[in-house]
């Protein structure tokens, strides 16, 4: 059957919407130092989620070149926005179409209870950058009937057709049928509602969009876009052929194709121009190679110009001479990531989903980072680690804080607080790499936080929240450094041993998040810390280790519904290094459980010894190390299932009561700035900034320009 694509023309739908990464929910920042501001971080609220706006400090002290380049490399970021949407599952940019069409054309009454319902889902869809949880990849379901939303795609289409037919009797676009709009050649309007239904409202039609549950076909029980029409055994079997063991510099295999099978044959539709998601591709490469004019420095133009050529050929041979560029501007005020970055949402961790960030660098808080930075061999030298497992020699790790400019992808709206790149270990093994700490994110993050009441509800003592008051912020900020500088950059593979996607698979990002944070944890109570002056005392790392058994045993499951285990790499990592220090420390009382009842019973978890709780943190890190060294799955496997995934469903329902009553939501978004550039005739003169605060309008807005992708690809 020939599929008419959606040409998509801003004069007619005025309305409509076309890695290593740390997730940070709303309450886990907990306290800021900032003054009260007339901005205003929050926007509103529904579901589960809240949604933040973030400013841009130090955006108008920039130069004319510097905010041009920015402007480019905003339009860049947001023209991938259609490939995460598709990527996530094949349905979704049909379904979030629809419910944009909906939202600009529905005639009817939008003041009812159901309208606000349907409103929330299409929040959320936006939210999630499709139809599955952003966290949990679990389905969503609108809470309405089925009549209801057959009755608003009706209206809402035929609407839209009508207002076609006017503005095609005008003559004010060019080619456009009147079913490129939504429906298939041949299709009626009731066709397409009785096509839809099922994809949307039915929870037993693809269900996760990454299952990562060992027991089953992690593929064909995925509802990701990554696949098609092969199972896991196929897959494996496909790489296990493809991959050269010999090779020492070996590319990402697998990182930006889709694999299916066609004619019984397996092949990769590679992501690029003249591939799968030109359309979209295209316009990222168009302002990329505007910005590209307007480098700052030729090591700058040299990366971006590495990462167009990437894009037009689609080898990933590119992609690592680009990161290497990438790696070694270290000079520039402007940063970009941009690309298909991190696995996640593939269960066997070879394709990445589309993401940029765009940042200018925070030159007073990069010396906090750099400090660490400076002592990355110190670091990896004294790590409890086996001696085997150490880097002799710790390559250019170049870290700092910066500045959100725009996010878009996967990074969008659920933002990422910290950044390590690139994955590639042979890459940061003899070139380095780069981390960064998001500090515009998390003020916004603290800001919102200090006052939320979750440090007096989950402590136990007076001590406790005292420390948290006073040292969550700058411990929040030094967890991020060190897991980003120190913690993804250290270790080795032992030789012979393959990447830990090949054998760690759907376990390689708990264990790598899990290895992280652990390196960060273990040197919060060194005082090698103070005395590089990045932190006063180690009050700061007690503060820390509050912070992490607390979330990791009891505050992250208000993200989860009851009945349900964790998904989510970095919420399976943080319960797996609590839940283990806390199984090996009972014995010693090292983290004490306590019970209490005031009306209702209430639990805390109380560390009693911070400095035998750092050595258990140590002998975790050095068993992860050599499960990753040695690409020991069935030990990881292990680690992973008895201590990070099945959930204490009593505590959870509890957890959740006490964070009703806080009336916070389990999770953050955020709406992003826009830049508007002056033009003087063709010639940009100035970029302003702008904070919008409504996030729908935004969502609309971004449909209007930024929706290139056919419904299918």
């Amino acid at each position: 059957m020939k599929r008419l694509y959606f040409k998509f023309t801003a004069c007619l739908l005025s309305g409509m919407v076309c890695l290593l990464v740390l997730l940070l929910p709303a309450c886990e920042s907990k306290v800021s130092s900032e003054e009260p501001s007339d901005f205003q971080y929050l926007s509103e609220q529904f579901a589960d989620l809240q949604i933040l706006r973030y400013k841009v400090p130090g955006f108008e002290e920039l130069s004319l070149q510097q905010k041009e380049m920015l402007y480019y490399l905003y339009k860049a970021a947001l023209s991938g926005r259609d490939i995460i949407y598709d990527q996530n599952y094949k349905h979704n940019l049909l379904v979030r179409r629809t419910l944009e069409a909906i939202v600009e054309s529905y005639s009817g009454d939008r003041e009812t209870e159901e309208f606000n319902k349907f409103m929330v889902y299409t929040k959320r869809v936006w939210f999630s950058n499709g139809i599955h949880h952003h966290s949990g990849a679990k389905k969503f379901l609108p809470d309405i009937t089925p009549e209801y939303f057959s009755q608003l795609v009706k209206n809402a289409l035929e609407n839209k057709f009508s207002l076609l037919e006017t503005v095609e009797e005008a003559d004010t676009i060019h080619n456009f049928d009147l079913l490129d709009l939504i429906l298939l050649e041949g299709e009626t309007i009731e066709d397409f509602i009785e096509k839809l239904i099922p994809i949307i409202l039915d929870p037993r039609v693809d269900v996760k969009r990454v299952n990562q549950n060992p027991d089953v076909d992690m593929i064909t029980s995925s509802a990701n876009n990554y696949y098609e029409g092969v199972t896991q055994q196929e897959v494996e079997t496909y790489y296990q052929n493809v991959i050269d063991r010999n090779d020492t510099t070996p590319v990402s295999y697998g990182l930006n194709s889709k694999l299916v099978k066609e004619n019984d044959q397996i092949k990769e539709k590679v992501w690029k121009i003249g591939g799968m998601y030109t359309e979209a591709i295209e316009q990222i490469v168009y302002w990329l190679e505007k910005a590209s004019l307007v480098a700052e420095n030729d090591q700058q133009k040299i990366a971006l110009d590495k990462l167009i050529e990437y894009y037009k050929t689609g080898d990933l041979r590119k992609f690592d001479e680009y990161n290497i560029e990438w790696v070694k501007d270290t000079a520039s005020r402007i940063d970009l990531v941009n690309g298909f970055i991190e696995v996640y949402g593939d269960a066997l961790g070879y394709r990445a989903a589309y993401e940029s960030v765009v940042s200018i660098k925070d030159l007073k808080a990069t010396k906090r980072i750099a400090a660490i930075a400076k002592e990355a061999q110190w670091f990896e030298d004294n790590a409890p680690i086996m001696e085997e497992h150490k880097k002799k020699n710790v390559k250019g790790i170049s870290a700092k804080v910066i500045t959100v400019v725009i996010e878009g992808g996967d990074a969008s709206p659920s933002t990422p607080i910290g950044i390590n790149l690139p994955n590639a270990q042979w890459i940061r093994k003899y070139y380095g790499s780069k981390s960064v700490n998001l500090s515009n994110i998390k003020a916004s993050y603290n800001y919102l936080t200090a006052h939320g009441g979750q440090v007096e509800e989950f402590y136990y003592t007076r001590e406790e929240m005292e420390r948290a008051k006073k040292h969550d912020v700058l411990a929040d900020n030094l967890h991020t450094d060190l897991h980003e500088v120190i913690g993804h950059a250290s270790g080795q593979l032992e030789p012979g041993v393959g990447t830990p996607k090949e054998t760690l698979k759907n376990y390689a990002s708990t264990l790598e998040e899990g290895r992280a944070d652990l390196v960060a944890l273990y040197y919060f109570m060194d005082e090698k810390l103070v005395e590089i002056g990045v932190m006063p005392s180690l009050e700061v790392g007690k503060a820390a280790y509050d912070d992490y058994i607390s979330n990791g045993l009891m505050q992250q499951l208000k993200r989860l519904e009851e009945g349900d285990n964790l998904e989510q790499a970095h919420m399976r990592n943080r319960q797996m290094v609590a839940k283990w220090v806390y199984e090996k420390g009972l014995k010693e009382n090292v983290i004490e459980k306590i019970m209490k009842k005031q009306g209702k019973q209430k639990t805390y978890f109380v560390v009693n010894d911070y400095q035998k709780l750092r050595k258990l943190f140590g002998l975790l890190l050095r068993e992860i190390q050599r499960i990753k060294s040695q690409g020991d799955y069935e030990a990881g496997k292990n680690l992973v299932e008895n201590y990070g995934v099945k959930v204490d469903q009593q505590l959870l329902k509890e957890v959740k009561k006490r964070y009703r009553k806080l009336g916070i939501p389990p999770y953050s978004g955020f709406i992003q700035p826009k830049l508007v550039p002056v033009y003087e005739g063709e010639k940009i003169i100035d970029v302003t900034i702008e904070y919008p605060d409504d996030f729908t309008e935004q969502m609309m807005e971004y449909g209007r320009e930024y929706s290139f992708l056919p419904y299918y690809n």
